[in-house]
């Protein structure tokens, strides 16, 4: 299709840039969308942890932990038998009384987030939260979220959520609308898109 140049959001490899190959590709993150209604919760913030679900997520969880003051970052270790079926769930760090907010880039079948936060709760967390930006939610994923022990489950609007969000009251849906409008505004005068990030 011959495209100058490509916006997204939170690809879930930052390798797939390179199959762009001479188009320049900028990676944007949700992230800040997700500290903002974080800071609105108004959470204890010597009381709450961020919660990595993954080893591959660590450096996503502190930037979050960092740029929303939580006192610590919490990582699930996995091992998985096979895609989408996990054998063994390890917490390294400390949960007791504290509130978890699990952050992701997505959730597909919701399976392992659903297995971390009973996990979490299981170990003596207060209460349990979680964040990603794309909601794929196949599946069984609505039906595990409604049973959960999450207290809210809140992504953006990358794929639309409206049939969801009637189906699970505890969905959130944050708007990635101003985070784009701004990065093409900044691509247009040729300004820093990391700037959009800073603050």
């Amino acid at each position: 299709m011959g495209p100058n140049r490509v916006v997204t959001v939170d690809l879930h490899c930052g390798q797939i840039q390179g199959f762009f190959h001479q188009i320049p590709v900028d990676n944007l993150f949700a992230e800040v969308e997700t500290i903002n209604y974080l800071k609105k919760k108004n959470f204890p913030l010597d009381k709450t942890v961020i919660v990595s679900p993954d080893a591959g997520g660590v450096v996503r969880a502190r930037r979050v932990a960092d740029k929303l003051g939580a006192s610590s970052v919490v990582t699930i270790l996995k091992r998985r038998a096979a895609a989408n079926q996990i054998e063994q769930m390890q917490i390294v760090g400390e949960v007791t009384g504290l509130v978890c907010v699990i952050v992701d880039d997505m959730i597909d079948t919701a399976g392992t987030l659903c297995a971390a936060a009973d996990l979490l709760r299981t170990n003596g967390a207060e209460k349990v939260f979680a964040c990603a930006t794309h909601g794929l939610f196949s599946g069984k994923a609505i039906d595990r979220l409604n049973a959960s022990v999450l207290e809210e489950i809140c992504v953006t609007d990358s794929i639309p959520q409206d049939k969801n969000v009637e189906k699970c009251k505890k969905l959130i849906i944050l708007s990635l609308v101003t985070l784009l409008s701004q990065a093409i505004i900044h691509l247009h005068e040729e300004k820093s898109l990391s700037i959009l990030f800073e603050n």
